[in-house]
């Protein structure tokens, strides 16, 4: 298909109608895990960073020492600080994400027992408003308005 064949082609082509021969170039796919929660994914970000940081100043330091240059024991006390601050980004990942988990339940799994224990609670709810709802009903329609059931006999 030319540039000029694809200019005069209709463009709203609905997702029913496939050309023969179109191949689309990927396919959707569901993904496989959810998305981590914004907080712990800044985390897991910075934590990238500082490692990648780290690794690129440990070999410069490597490389100064082969080189026998100046520069190697700067090199390696600033990957020695890097080490620190990597380790302390990567326990930020980990604990952003307990503290995530502790305030927002816990992860939904099949396996899970505080997912079928909020499902009893839930019924139990349910079954207790239903009750209170038929009992309000019951109340309601036994007498008028406002009089007993069972007036006494003037005497």
């Amino acid at each position: 298909m030319g540039t000029a064949e694809r200019r005069e082609a209709p463009a709203d082509t609905s997702a029913g109608e496939r050309r023969p021969g179109y191949r689309p170039l990927w396919t959707e796919e569901p993904a496989r895990r959810r998305r981590m929660p914004d907080p712990v994914r800044t985390a897991a970000v910075r934590a990238v960073l500082v490692v990648a940081v780290t690794l690129i100043l440990a070999m410069v330091a490597f490389l100064c020492t082969l080189a026998e240059s100046w520069l190697a024991f700067p090199m390696v006390l600033a990957s020695v600080a890097g080490t620190v601050v990597a380790t302390w980004g990567v326990l930020d990942v980990w604990v952003t994400r307990q503290v995530w988990n502790q305030r927002h339940g816990v992860v939904s799994v099949p396996s899970s027992t505080a997912r079928a224990v909020r499902r009893e609670r839930r019924r139990a709810r349910r079954q207790a408003r239903a009750a209170e709802r038929g009992q309000e009903r019951r109340i309601g329609r036994r007498g008028g308005a406002g009089q007993l059931s069972h007036p006494r006999a003037a005497g």
